[in-house]
């Protein structure tokens, strides 16, 4: 027998009701898939409002010490307060376990309505670098001592005029963070055969950061896997299949992407514009309630869902756990477990096409039945 150790956060707002709901769904495919072969054997970890009512803190050394030594995780969506308090719990984990890169699918569910024609179109995976750019939090707010030291220096040594008024922040992105997302990027493309991994950058405007990472990004292909791709101007002669390597300025490609989506599969991002992208592309094959993504490093992978907290819902049995249970499918597939992933996604399929979908879903399903989030885990193991 293969037991499978997976350690799981609850999370916070909707994260008791959604995790209540999906892991039967998980185990219900490993057991159907696999028998008494393979199993997840799942261990808890304390973070965020359930790690503060117990402990008095919102991540506690021991469940960062666990995950020091993990390999794979899972996570309910964790709670930040915007523009104040204490810094963003999910940044933390990015930075502190160096979960370089966040992986989003978007692929469509046949019977949803969206808001473009053709959403069978989407099928890209996205690639954002996780723990550089601007998300790495070096800013102060306007007027602090800080703010006004940095703004001091820039313009007295480095002549460059900042309004002393100005809350500043400073984005960095080195080559070694580039060059490991991108690696990533086309081994995924490479592994899957897939046609195509696009830059997506704004280096027209910020030439040594984002402008950076489009220059480094086509150097790694080049020099680890010359013989396997090319640029999009080799390809353009054509007779060749290597996979294609391209870029494309990050406004530009919300463009493309809302017209010509059948043209990307791969995308490689750095962090502000992965984070948007992902989102918008999201949104035009349903929404982030049938989004999963995971977050990882070299060693250790955590899966959770793309949207937040929803405080609002909470408790109240109305939350979609799609998110959720199709990012554990992300893992089983990863841990080799395809058979498994592939029946969650063949069951949310089937829920959607049958019309039996929660709330979020119900607007975009003509005709459908509104279903809790508990009575859709349990559509879910029945459709397995």
């Amino acid at each position: 027998m293969t037991v499978q150790t997976v350690y799981w956060i609850e999370g916070d707002g909707i994260g008791p009701e959604i995790w209540k709901a999906a892991r039967p769904v998980i185990d219900a495919a490993v057991a159907k898939a696999y028998g008494k072969a393979n199993r997840i054997e799942w261990k808890e970890l304390l973070a965020g409002e359930k790690a503060f009512e117990e402990l008095g803190e919102h991540l506690p050394q021991a469940t960062m010490d666990v995950l020091g030594g993990a390999e794979v995780a899972m996570k309910g969506p964790l709670q930040t307060p915007v523009g104040k308090g204490f810094r963003s719990l999910n940044v933390t984990l990015r930075l502190a376990f160096d979960l370089y890169a966040c992986i989003r699918p978007i692929k469509y569910f046949p019977g949803l309505e969206t808001p473009v024609k053709h959403p069978e179109k989407v099928d890209m995976i996205v690639f954002r670098e996780n723990t550089e750019d601007v998300y790495a939090g070096i800013e102060w707010p306007a007027g602090s001592a800080e703010a006004k030291k940095l703004i001091e220096f820039l313009r007295s040594e480095l002549k460059v005029e900042v309004s002393p008024e100005a809350g500043i922040g400073i984005k960095p992105m080195t080559e070694k963070g580039s060059k490991r997302l991108v690696e990533r990027a086309v081994k995924y493309a490479l592994d899957h055969d897939r046609p195509s991994v696009t830059l997506v950058h704004k280096g027209n405007i910020m030439k040594y950061t984002e402008g950076a990472f489009r220059a480094w990004g086509y150097e790694l292909a080049r020099d680890k896997f010359g013989a396997l791709t090319m640029t999009e101007e080799e390809a353009a002669a054509g007779g060749d299949k290597r996979l294609v390597i391209k870029d494309r300025i990050a406004d530009n490609m919300f463009q493309v992407a809302l017209k010509r989506p059948q043209e990307f599969s791969v995308i490689a991002a750095p962090n502000l514009n992965g984070d948007y992208l992902s989102d918008f592309l999201a949104a035009q094959v349903g929404g982030l309630g049938l989004a999963p993504g995971v977050n990882k490093s070299d060693r250790l992978a955590i899966y959770e869902p793309t949207h937040g907290t929803a405080p609002r819902y909470a408790g109240r049995d109305t939350a979609n756990p799609s998110s959720l249970i199709l990012s554990g499918a992300m893992m089983l597939e990863d841990l080799g477990w395809g058979e498994a992933a592939e029946m969650i996604q063949a069951a949310v399929a089937k829920a959607v096409l049958r019309k039996r979908v929660t709330v979020d879903l119900a607007p975009q399903v003509p005709g459908s039945q509104t279903v809790g989030c508990s009575e859709f885990g349990d559509i879910l193991v029945n459709n397995l």
